[in-house]
Parts: C-alpha cells; sequence; structure tokens
C-alpha cells in the first residue's frame, strides 16, 4: 500500500518525502538534492538530523556532501564534529575540510588536518595540494611549501596544472622569486591563473620591468588576458613609472573594449599619476561612470605627489556631493596633498575633522602625515609635542618624517632623538645611520660622521646605493653615480662638461653640503657632478629631440644640489623635466620647480 506524500522539516527537505514517501524508498541521491537547496545551515542541520535518524549518514557519499556545504556555509564547527565522527573518510572527505580551513583562514587547523591525511596513508591528489599550498604565505611558513613540494614530485603531481599554479603562487607570495620562476617555465600548460600571478610577483618582488615582459610572452602565447589581469599589468606599469609603457597599456585596454569599472579605472589613475602626468590620470578620473571612495582618494593622492595640494583639497567637496563617504584612507591622501603643499592649517582642520565629523580615529598614517606637515613647515617643537601627547603606537614611518624635518631644518638635537627611537625600532636600517650621518655633515661635525660609519662597518650595514632611469625608445637606462658603464658614457660626461661651464655662466655654484665627505670643495665639486640623476638628465638631452619631456626615477630622494641642478636646465634648455624621487614629483619647468622648494 503507498504511504500518503508530506514533507518533512522544511522546504529544503521536501524533495525527500516528495519523491520518497516511504522511508524505506530513501536514498542517498534524495539526501544530496535535498542538500544542494539548503539555503542557510538552519536546513542544513535539518536534514544533517534526517540522515542520522535514517542511518543515510553511514553513506560516504552524502557525508561528504554535507562536509562540502557545511564549508560552503563556512560551517566549520559543524563540519569538524562530523568530521571526527566519520567512520570511513576518502580523499574528498580529507580535501573538503583542509580546502574549508583553509578558506575561512584558520590556517593551523588546516595544516594539522593535512599532517593528519598524510599520516593516514591516503595519497595526496590535485584537489587537496592547491588548498594546503594558500596557507604557505610568508617566509616563516615558506619551509612547509619547500616539503609539500617534495611531497608533489613524490606523488608524481608536478606536471598537473593545478598544482603547479599553486606551487608558483605559494613560492610568490613568500617572496622566492626564483623558484616560483623554476617552477613557472618548467609548466607545460600554463593557465590564466598562472601567468598573472608571475606578472603580479615580478612587480611586487621590485622588477616591474619582467613583468611587462612576462605580459606580452603570455599574449604571444595565444592567452587572452582578463581584467584581473590588466589591473596587475597596469600595477606594474606604476610601480616602473614609464610613460611610454603607461600609454601602450592604455592602448590595448581601449583595443580590447574593456570597461574601466572601479578596480581597473582606479589602478589606472595611480598609472599615470605615478608615471608623470596626473592631467592623463584626472582624464581616467572624469570618464569613469562609477567611482567608490578609493577612487576618489586615489586622485586627491595623485594630486598630492605632483605638489597640487590645492586640486586635491577642492575634489574633498565634490566627493561629498557625488554621495561618497570618506574613510581613513581619503584623509591619508589628504593630509599628505597638504604635508607635500605647506597647507598647515588645512591639515590641521582636515585632522581634527575626520574624528569630530566622521568618528574616525587618527591611526599611526594619519600621525606620520601631520609631522610630516608639521616637520617640513619648521614647526618642529609642536611635532614632537604630537609626537609625545599621541595615544597610538609609534613606528617607524613616523620617526622617520621627523628626522627627516630635522635634517630639512638642521636640528641636530631633535634629530638624535628621532634616530635613537628609530635605530631601536630597526637597529639594521642603514638608512637611517645615513641619514644622521648627513645632518652631522651639513653642521661640519665630521666626528660625528665617522663614528656613524664605523658604526655601520661594525654592524656591516651597506647604504642604499642610488640609482635613476630614464625611458628613451621604449627601453629604460640605469645610471649610478660616477657610473661609465653606459655605450655612450664619453658623450654622456662631455654633454655634462658643456652643461655645467653653461650652468656656472648662469651663477650655477655646486652646494657641497650634499658631499658626505671631510674632503676640499673642488673634490666636493666632482662627486656631485657625477650624480646619478645628472647622469639620466644629459643622456635624455642627447637621446631625444629638443622640447621633449624628460621623465626619469630615482629611487632615493632627489639631493638639494640636484634639484637646483635640474631647475637651471630647464631654464637654459626649451625642456620639461619631470623627476620622481622616493617621496613625490617634481616637475622643472622654465626654471622653477612645481614642488617650489617644498619637499
Amino acid at each position: 500500500m503507498r504511504m500518503p506524500r508530506r514533507r518533512f522539516f522544511s522546504a529544503s527537505t521536501a524533495i525527500i518525502a516528495e519523491e520518497y514517501p516511504g522511508a524505506y524508498y530513501l536514498n542517498p541521491r534524495s539526501f544530496i538534492s535535498a542538500l544542494v537547496q539548503c539555503r542557510n545551515t538552519h536546513e542544513i542541520r535539518r536534514v544533517h538530523a534526517y540522515a542520522i535518524t535514517t542511518s543515510m549518514i553511514q553513506n560516504l557519499g552524502v557525508a561528504n556532501k554535507l562536509l562540502y556545504i557545511y564549508a560552503g556555509h563556512k560551517a566549520l564547527t559543524d563540519a569538524s564534529a562530523l568530521f571526527s565522527r566519520m567512520e570511513q573518510r576518502d580523499n574528498v572527505s580529507w580535501s573538503v575540510m583542509v580546502g574549508g580551513l583553509a578558506k575561512v583562514g584558520d590556517y593551523p587547523r588546516c595544516l594539522e588536518t593535512f599532517r593528519e591525511f598524510v599520516r593516514s596513508g591516503s595519497r595526496v591528489d590535485n584537489f587537496t595540494l592547491p588548498f594546503v599550498l594558500r596557507v604557505c604565505r610568508d617566509t616563516e611558513s615558506v619551509r612547509l611549501g619547500l616539503e609539500i613540494h617534495h611531497l608533489v614530485y613524490k606523488s608524481g603531481l608536478h606536471a598537473d596544472v593545478f598544482v603547479s599554479a599553486a606551487l608558483v603562487d605559494m613560492y610568490v607570495k613568500c617572496g622566492h622569486l626564483e623558484d616560483a620562476r623554476k617552477v613557472f617555465d618548467k609548466m607545460r600548460n600554463k593557465d590564466l591563473v598562472s601567468w598573472t600571478v608571475m606578472i603580479s610577483g615580478h612587480a611586487e618582488c621590485g622588477n616591474p620591468e619582467e613583468s611587462l615582459v612576462l605580459f606580452d610572452q603570455m599574449r604571444e602565447s595565444g592567452i587572452v588576458p582578463d581584467k584581473v589581469t590588466m589591473v596587475t599589468v597596469v600595477f606594474a606599469c606604476a610601480k616602473l613609472g614609464a610613460m611610454h609603457k603607461a600609454k601602450i597599456i592604455h592602448e590595448y585596454i581601449e583595443k580590447r573594449n574593456f570597461s574601466l569599472n572601479v578596480i581597473l579605472g582606479t589602478a589606472m589613475i595611480d598609472m599615470y599619476a605615478k608615471c608623470g602626468s596626473v592631467v592623463a590620470a584626472r582624464e581616467i578620473f572624469d570618464g569613469m561612470k562609477e567611482k567608490n571612495v578609493i577612487t576618489w582618494s586615489s586622485m586627491m593622492l595623485a594630486y598630492g605627489i605632483h605638489g597640487q595640494g590645492r586640486k586635491a583639497l577642492e575634489l574633498f567637496p565634490e566627493m561629498l556631493q557625488s554621495g561618497i563617504r570618506p574613510n581613513r584612507i581619503t584623509f591619508v591622501s589628504i593630509l599628505y596633498a597638504c604635508s607635500h603643499a605647506g597647507l598647515v592649517e588645512e591639515g590641521r582642520q582636515f585632522f581634527y575633522l575626520m574624528g569630530r565629523e566622521y568618528l574616525l580615529d587618527p591611526d599611526v598614517k594619519h600621525y606620520t602625515c601631520m609631522i610630516d606637515l608639521l616637520g617640513r613647515a619648521g614647526k618642529l617643537d609642536e611635532a614632537i609635542e604630537l609626537i609625545e601627547n599621541t595615544p597610538i603606537e609609534k613606528d617607524e614611518g613616523l620617526w622617520g618624517a621627523f628626522l627627516g624635518a630635522c635634517r630639512i631644518h638642521g636640528n641636530i638635537g631633535l634629530a638624535e632623538k628621532a634616530a635613537k627611537a628609530l635605530l631601536e625600532l630597526s637597529p639594521r636600517n642603514s638608512g637611517y645611520y645615513v641619514l644622521l650621518s648627513n645632518i652631522y655633515a651639513k653642521a661640519g661635525r665630521w666626528e660625528d660622521v665617522a663614528k656613524m660609519r664605523e658604526l655601520m662597518t661594525s654592524m656591516r650595514l651597506k647604504k642604499t646605493p642610488g640609482w635613476t632611469w630614464i625611458e628613451i625608445n621604449n627601453k629604460i637606462h640605469q645610471f649610478s653615480v660616477g657610473d661609465k658603464s653606459h655605450p655612450q658614457s664619453k658623450e654622456i660626461y662631455e654633454m655634462l662638461k658643456i652643461l655645467s661651464e653653461k650652468l656656472e655662466l648662469a651663477g650655477y655654484v655646486p652646494d657641497t653640503d650634499f658631499v658626505l665627505h671631510d674632503v676640499d670643495e673642488e673634490l666636493k665639486a666632482g662627486f656631485l657632478y657625477t650624480h646619478s640623476e645628472k647622469l639620466a638628465t644629459a643622456y635624455g638631452l642627447l637621446a631625444t629631440p629638443e622640447g621633449t619631456t624628460i621623465r626619469i626615477i630615482k629611487n632615493l630622494r632627489v639631493c638639494g644640489d640636484c634639484h637646483t641642478f635640474m631647475k637651471l636646465i630647464s631654464s637654459i634648455t626649451p625642456r620639461e623635466i619631470v623627476f620622481r624621487d622616493a617621496n613625490r614629483f617634481h616637475h622643472f619647468k622654465e626654471g622653477f620647480c612645481s614642488c617650489v622648494d617644498y619637499w
């Protein structure tokens, strides 16, 4: 006799009763179908309970599906309880638990579960390994990643595209780019994800030029990039700071009809800003149909790094009128813009506005911008008072900004205080020793300069070498101080000699305060004339047509003498020089700099 139809527990489990009204008709497929329809953990638990009462939980397929559904809803506590009671487990069971724990960020339990999986004698597969490799994401966990890599070879999975891609990703995240490249180069079938990871890895690890080479190779191999890849490429181009490359990337984006959504559009704003064109950045900004708070903040920061603080401030009310509420990033951008334009009073107002009006407590980045703003303006007493009274934990950036201000204004007493705090925080950062040494040298305290050098020598610390890059005809040329390795080195030095003679007639006198050696003035001037900035500028004048803008990049701050040198070059030649240093952009034109000598 057929039993009457009736519903069990909830809508999600109704399919069981509708299709199989008698308990003796129940089978695994009905439970799995019901689980797929579950909308929340409450409904999952009802099906789970019904599976227990009907003993269907003993079916491995049903139990695995329950694990999977729990994990999908991030209900790992329920999943773990079920997993621990399972009498039988297969690779799917282990993989679901490892993957679920990885997804919710419970890395310790994920790794422990994986170790149990290996100890159980089960064979690792291409489903489980990518999940556990995601957990290895820093220098501390790379050792485990190496062990897993060994296990990959032992299991014969090194040729699997998913496992190889996960290995590449793991090595990149752990900063082992060479190991990532070795795995990548051996991959027979490189997918889009693998290419994107390698492009991103090279950009983040300081080799953006190779990122763009990889992008070209990817396209030549027939792989079509998506928006995620293009964001990565745009990021690499921003790191490189090469305008010619930026234009090529922009043209490709337009050719492929990629819409400028919030993420890609914002990345392009940052790219053009860091390649030296705030005008092009603004064109992208104005052309975007949708903007979020990060987009507005990025445009404000773009104006800030180019010294156009007033324009950054003008965007703030426009953003409010568009219905976007500022966040902490917005105020960092605004305060940064104020600090690089000398807008002290405006900076104070925004600093207090964020807490009073928007209930945002300033963090260390906001305090750092304020210290930088006050310090650059010569208000060192106010800056140190703010430092001493701030409730937040002080970091290297904050004290570094204050030490830089002390260098500008030659306050040795406060500089020593800042340096002491910095060396306690990071005793092996050579930059702080060098900066304090600079301050001593400027004051003529050569004994203290010598002590700094002796201390660096005893600690085996080396000064970060200064490099300057210039892009000519789609090729990057690199220079260091006194560099003679360039194929046109002879012509470059001849050009420097001609320029020096012209500048001397115009009244230029080398500022030997920027040479940190206790030697005679003539020798000091010789050191200055071979700074990498000057070599790159001379080569730019040689290698580009008259009237062409010269764009150069340096990894450190531009020295004061080179800053004066480039101002004068722009006055005696019909050239604009766009110079990006470690801190900001300088636009030299007709004898003036966009920073108004406030840097």
